[in-house]
């Protein structure tokens, strides 16, 4: 695979590829040095002047994921370089990165992880099928057959894929759905975390970066919302690279890719993940020289801001006042015309699906608090209330409890409005709303804890249901008021991020040639603090606020979406709450004594509530049921390696050409069995923990001391066939079986009797028809001597009614009984003749004959 990306990647196009770079690293220095000046004039503005807005009710804590680990457990993951299935561990700090390990035991000792993967920009996929549909799309001049097979044949059933657009795909597989839905939502969040790379309380880097992106892109034209405007400030400038450079060498490169379909999908993901990488290095060092040259010359423009600052205000208004005049008139028919029209539809449809994720958060909110009150109500105590409180603290980053409140807000639907206002996918504001929504949940569990803390140390422990429940009852509240304030500033922004981009699309072709002459009004010393470019955009955001403004505040007024009016809440209400905010954060572990298990920095599982050098894990691990132990050691996944990838000689040489992972001191597990079901999950269990079931026999002495339970053992067992197997853990199962009372042994030996009596009476009748049967016999045989034919059909005819009267029903006549065809001695009445053999004595033998096979030949 190597000669692939060198052969297609050689130095002389990568040095096209670092000059490309280059020079859009050089345009947005450009802009950026403008934009970090701008920035910095509204910081110390801000700062000088005061912002208003509205407080929020809820306490807000700077550090939550301080000492913690949001989740860590072992899957499968599919290696590019061998085509094999291995068993990996997988760690997730509180940094939101995925970190590889051969095996857990490597993870606890602080070993080097096999990789780790940041998921900015990635999508989380849980079938082959989409999959498929996104490869089929990397390469446009190449059409899939229909049915044809993926490159890559899953372990199992339940497969968990990252992709991304420019940077390599992974792939993973678990053995059931229920871990699949767990991993799934872990690797969400991940990609959530990371995307949203850019800090908010930077109030200079920030803004300056954001808004240089978006200038750059405007001038080439790209106006809207960006999709791969997501992660730390080197990976977008990396994708703003790529945007460009990405579809031109595949047009180059993609026409002398040589072998199948799936054959050239791999070789090209390959050669664009080399390209990445070059690309994000070069962005990476360049952009970290930018932003240290940026804040050298902070101190100095900070002081002749705060000296001018008048001025340069004054200066502002005036230039600002010219262009409206210039601009609005015809910005304000473009806003009638085009786009009041769609501003209620919009904003409809951003409210519905964000109400419903908001309102669910409230609901898990509450169901959380109440199980803390039911399971600390029902005997638990001080520890139980200390591990229920330890795990409500975390509620916010637990991505499996957090789930169903991120799906109401997946259903955000903008279809109808892309083309018209160029918005390029919802996903921009869906995943802004989560990260809302989580830090809406976070502030309101850990104004619970603080109210819940300052009434215990108030009022003791005692009637603690009525204390949480008044706690309960403000916190949720404060939700409400926060909840809508939020929801309205996201509409406003969302709504300026749709509108405004349309509204300068259709207004710079106008009036950028006029910008330059506005530039004469501003004195030369003051110009590095008043770009006519963001002067413009300004005018056009303040002419399209208005009507957004009114389009949110009558949602409000009419209550819609249980959104709250501004007037209604008194600012900073509740003066003494916000006190706790300073108190440091409450450890319930070491508060009540809790014993919930910790992860330390380098792994390591511990007990207590200790912190600092220990971190908790949010998220609990997944246990397999019927499994003892998890899988920690780092094995291939029988079944997997032997499937054919590629029906092509390059790949047959590949294949047999690599070992596999050369790097890994592993134990020689021996030649693997020819698979039959890669795709059974059992099958793949069973393989990896092979089962034998024993059935040993157990004196009574013994019996009292066994129970049930697995424990580890080393030891051989011969099974069936002959083969001596390893023993490594052993499984007992006992079988209890009741002993029956007294009463239920003497009835035992009542029915016993009982049916002794009844054999030897049914001996004694079966003697006297016997000895009557054979006397009948007799009379016939002297009958046929001496009698005429007369004589003998006498003789049919007395045995015949000696025979109906002894003998059963015949077959025909059975079904008046039952479907057998006779009786138990159950049934038989007092009254009833029990059916009895008959004994043919005609050849001197008495043989026992079934009475409904007898049949009387007359001659």
């Amino acid at each position: 695979m190597g000669d692939v990306v060198s052969s297609h990647l050689d130095e002389g196009r990568r040095e096209v590829i670092t000059a490309r770079t280059r020079d859009v690293m050089k345009e947005f220095s450009d802009v950026y040095e403008q934009q970090y000046a701008v920035a910095l004039f509204n910081s110390v503005r801000y700062e000088i002047e005061g912002g208003g807005g509205t407080q929020s009710q809820l306490l807000h804590r700077k550090d939550p994921l301080a000492g913690r680990s949001i989740f860590s457990g072992s899957l499968f993951q599919y290696l590019e370089e061998n085509r094999k299935w291995r068993n990996r561990f997988v760690s997730v700090p509180n940094s939101y990165t995925i970190s590889l390990y051969e095996s857990k035991t490597a993870h606890e000792r602080g070993l080097h992880s096999r990789g780790i993967i940041n998921c900015a920009g990635y999508k989380v996929l849980t079938s082959i099928e989409e999959y498929m549909e996104l490869i089929n799309t990397s390469l446009p001049g190449i059409k899939a057959k229909v049915g044809s097979n993926p490159f890559i044949k899953c372990a199992t059933e339940f497969p968990l894929i990252l992709w991304h657009p420019y940077a390599r795909h992974h792939y993973f597989c678990v053995m059931t759905e229920k871990e699949q839905k767990k991993w799934h939502a872990v690797l969400q969040d991940c990609v959530r975390h990371s995307n949203n790379g850019l800090s908010e309380d930077s109030t200079i880097q920030t803004p300056a970066f954001t808004d240089s992106v978006r200038l750059q892109r405007q001038a080439k034209g790209h106006y809207g919302t960006w999709d791969m405007m997501c992660g730390a400030p080197p990976q977008i400038l990396a994708n703003l690279v790529m945007e460009t450079l990405h579809p031109e060498l595949r047009s180059v490169i993609a026409p002398r890719l040589r072998g199948k379909m799936q054959q050239r999908q791999r070789h090209w993901m390959l050669i664009s993940d080399a390209l990445y990488k070059q690309v994000l290095s070069q962005t990476t060092g360049q952009y970290e020289a930018l932003v240290e040259a940026c804040e050298a010359q902070t101190a100095p423009l900070d002081a002749r801001l705060r000296t001018d600052m008048d001025q340069i205000i004054a200066s502002k208004e005036h230039v600002s006042s010219k262009m409206r005049a210039l601009v609005l008139p015809k910005a304000e028919q473009l806003l009638q015309t085009n786009v009041q029209p769609y501003i209620s539809s919009i904003l409809e449809a951003l409210m519905e699906p964000t109400s419903r994720g908001f309102s669910e958060v409230r609901d898990v909110f509450f169901r959380e608090l109440v199980e803390v009150s039911k399971k600390s109500l029902n005997g638990g105590g001080k520890d139980v209330l200390g591990d229920q409180m330890e795990r409500l603290s975390m509620l916010a980053f637990h991505p499996v409890k957090m789930q169903s409140s991120y799906e109401k807000v997946e259903q955000l639907n903008l279809e109808g409005l892309q083309q018209r206002f160029d918005v390029a996918n919802p996903s921009v504001f869906v995943s802004r709303t989560q990260i809302l929504m989580r830090e809406q949940m976070d502030n309101a569990v850990y104004t619970f804890e603080q109210l819940l803390n300052q009434s215990m140390e108030t009022q003791g422990e005692e009637d603690m249901c009525k204390t949480m429940q008044r706690c309960q009852d403000r916190v949720l509240k404060k939700y409400d008021h926060d909840s809508s304030t939020v929801r309205k500033k996201f509409f406003r922004e969302a709504l300026l991020q749709i509108i405004i981009p349309y509204m300068l699309k259709q207004l710079s072709p106008s009036y950028s040639p006029e910008l330059p002459r506005f530039k004469e009004l501003i004195f030369e010393d003051l110009a590095r603090f008043l770009l006519v470019e963001n002067m413009f955009e300004e005018v056009v955001l303040q002419c399209v606020s208005k009507d957004i403004m009114m389009a949110v505040k009558e949602a409000a007024v009419q209550r819609r979406h249980n959104l709250y009016r501004d007037s209604i809440i008194l600012t900073n209400s509740d003066p003494n709450l916000h006190l706790l905010g300073e108190t440091p954060q409450v450890d319930w572990a070491t508060k009540f004594g809790g014993d919930e298990p910790e992860v330390s920095v380098d792994g390591g599982v511990s007990e207590g509530g200790g912190s600092g050098s220990r971190r908790r894990q949010v998220v609990s691990m997944i246990q397999l049921d019927g499994v003892p132990v998890p899988f920690e050691s780092c094995l291939e996944v029988p079944g997997v390696d032997l499937i054919p990838e590629e029906d092509t000689e390059e790949d047959t040489e590949e294949s047999d050409g690599v070992e596999e992972d050369r790097g890994e001191d592993e134990e020689d597990l021996g030649p693997l069995e020819e698979p039959k079901s890669p795709d059974s999950v059992t099958e793949i269990r069973d393989l990896i923990n092979p089962v034998v079931k024993l059935a040993p026999p157990v004196s009574e002495e013994s019996q009292s001391n066994m129970a049930n339970g697995t424990e580890p053992t080393t030891g051989t067992v011969i099974c069936e066939d002959g083969v001596q197997e390893d023993v490594t853990h052993v499984t007992t199962m006992v079988d209890h079986v009741p002993r029956k009372s007294l009463r239920d042994k003497s009835s035992t030996q009542t029915m016993v009797q009982q049916l002794i009596r009844s054999k030897k009476q049914e001996a004694d009748e079966e003697h006297q028809d016997q000895a009557a049967i054979k006397d009948a016999i007799e009379e016939i045989e002297i009958a046929v001597q001496e009698e005429d034919s007369e004589r003998i059909a006498e003789v049919s005819a007395a045995e015949s009614d000696h025979e109906s009267s002894p003998a059963p029903p015949l077959a025909s006549d059975s079904s008046s009984h039952n479907n057998s065809g006779f009786q138990s001695p159950t049934d038989v009445g007092p009254d009833e003749a029990e059916p009895q053999p008959i004994t043919n004595g005609l050849d001197g033998e008495d043989k026992v004959i079934d009475p409904v096979e007898v049949e009387v030949v007359l001659p």
